[in-house]
C-alpha cells in the first residue's frame, strides 16, 4: 500500500495544482477579454472549472483579478466549492491514513 501511496499522493497533488491553475487562468483570461471587449469565457465554464477541484484557483482569480465579485452567485459558490473540496481532501487523507 505504501508504494501505491507514494504514487497517488504526488499525482493527486499535481492534478490539484493543474486544475487550480486552469481555473485561475480562466478567470484571468475572462477578465482580460472583458477589458478588451473580446469574446468571453462563459460563466458555466468558470463554474465547471471551480467545481472540478479548482475552487482555490477560482477564489484567487476572483480576488486577485477582481473579477466576478459583483455577482452574488460567484461570491457564494466559489468559496463554497473551496470549502467542500478542502473537506473532501481532509476526509480522504484521514480515511486512507487509517485515522477514520
Amino acid at each position: 500500500m505504501t508504494d501505491l501511496n507514494n504514487f497517488i499522493v504526488p499525482a493527486a497533488a499535481v492534478l490539484l495544482l493543474v486544475l487550480n491553475i486552469i481555473s485561475f487562468s480562466a478567470m484571468a483570461s475572462d477578465k482580460s477579454c472583458a477589458k478588451k471587449g473580446k469574446r468571453r469565457v462563459p460563466e458555466k465554464v468558470l463554474f465547471l472549472f471551480a467545481a472540478c477541484f479548482g475552487g482555490l484557483g477560482g477564489v484567487l482569480g476572483m480576488t486577485l483579478c477582481r473579477h466576478k465579485t459583483q455577482h452574488w452567485y460567484f461570491k457564494l459558490f466559489f468559496p463554497l466549492f473551496l470549502i467542500i473540496q478542502i473537506a473532501v481532501l481532509v476526509f480522504l487523507y484521514l480515511h486512507f491514513n487509517g485515522t477514520l
